[in-house]
């Protein structure tokens, strides 16, 4: 079914973090964040663009995001209209892109989905009603800190602990961690490409705790090493930076790169192409999950629904609201026995408030088809 657009809104929120998030590449402590709402003769569709303020996760970058939203992606949106499922193959021609892509395939999705009276997770696959739910924990100033945090983690409910680290904050942190809590947390861990091949042995270190997986180890760009280092480690090796499509997923399956997928809908281009990503991956026995980036409601509820797909067989990075934000943008998901619920309503199932979200607002620009 062709939908017509009206025209596109390109809002600019700031969302303060409620503490400080580090990683490998860098310290966040608030969220710049770009929402994309699309306005059709059937109604409207929101998203969440994923890319954050500087190019260090990927090359993406929030303005950069925005201006090729204006100036290429909507203007090559067809005047006559278009079916939401086709927004990839007008994208195409443009290269790379796909946090900005994503965003606005969603929005399409969302208001050709409101329109139709269907749900997000109902479209999508969704097997299940509710998500089992874990937590990314930041890289600590101290041990003592790290334990603190995973502890107040473990009693909201979370049932799966996934400890940030690089060189230097490695193999002591996930020790403490396990010593602390048990061989019975599921524990996993994630270097978003700290190190290199010449840090195998040092890495096998981390076999002795029992982990789930090991994400992102290498560089993005080099399964060849990945496949390496997968031999030397009794860890599975999950990738997440050097999965941007199905068919990466499918080489780095073949090269045997790894044997888990970190599945971030906006890194591989849209929600469409992580359900094909998933189909492979199942149909290779390949389990997978749902990654996150800091996400506000808008985009939360669209990774919970993902992850509610079959085979998603690991707890994702679908943390409760709160986790992030003191105020959320939409009415805040909330963690109940370690699960979020699948929203239901059409489309992505929720709406931002709209005082919550003029009171965050820095920018809006609308550009008309």
């Amino acid at each position: 079914m062709r939908t017509k657009i009206s025209g596109v809104e390109l809002r600019r929120i700031a969302m303060p973090l409620v503490a400080p998030f580090r990683t490998s590449f860098g310290v966040e402590t608030s969220r710049d964040v770009l929402l994309v709402r699309v306005v059709t003769a059937d109604g409207e569709g929101w998203a969440e663009c994923a890319a954050m303020s500087e190019p260090r996760y990927c090359s993406e970058y929030v303005d950069g995001a925005q201006h090729v939203l204006r100036e290429f992606l909507i203007p090559a949106l067809p005047k006559d209209g278009l079916d939401a499922q086709a927004v990839g193959r007008v994208l195409d021609p443009f290269t790379g892109h796909r946090m900005a892509k994503s965003a606005l395939e969603t929005a399409l999705l969302d208001a050709r989905l409101r329109g139709a009276g269907e749900s997000f997770g109902s479209y999508l696959g969704a097997a299940r009603d509710r998500v089992p739910c874990g937590v990314s924990v930041g890289i600590m100033d101290s041990v003592p800190e790290l334990l603190d945090a995973v502890e107040a983690y473990i009693a909201e409910g979370y049932v799966r602990i996934k400890l940030k680290i690089e060189p230097g904050w490695d193999v002591e942190p996930v020790r403490a961690v396990r010593e602390r809590f048990g061989d019975e947390l599921l524990l996993q861990v994630d270097a978003n490409a700290a190190y290199t091949l010449a840090d195998t042995q040092h890495l096998t270190a981390l076999d002795d705790f029992g982990l789930l997986l090991i994400e992102q180890p290498l560089a993005n760009d080099d399964m060849v090493q990945h496949a390496a280092l997968a031999k030397r480690l009794r860890t599975p090796v999950c990738l997440d930076e050097s999965i941007e499509s199905a068919a990466h997923a499918a080489a780095a399956i073949t090269l045997g790169a790894c044997s888990v997928i970190n599945v971030k809908p906006a890194r591989v281009g849209g929600y469409l192409e992580a359900r094909r990503i998933h189909d492979i991956a199942s149909a290779h026995g390949v389990p997978v999950w749902c990654g996150g980036m800091l996400e506000t409601g808008i985009g939360r509820a669209a990774n919970v629904a993902l992850a509610a797909l079959p085979g998603f067989t690991l707890p994702g990075d679908t943390s409760g609201s709160h986790r992030y934000f003191a105020t959320d943008i939409t009415e805040p998901f909330v963690l109940a026995d370690g699960h979020l619920d699948v929203p239901t309503g059409p489309g992505l199932g929720v709406l931002p408030l709209p005082d919550a979200l003029d009171e965050v607002t820095t920018s809006r620009e609308w550009i008309a088809l």
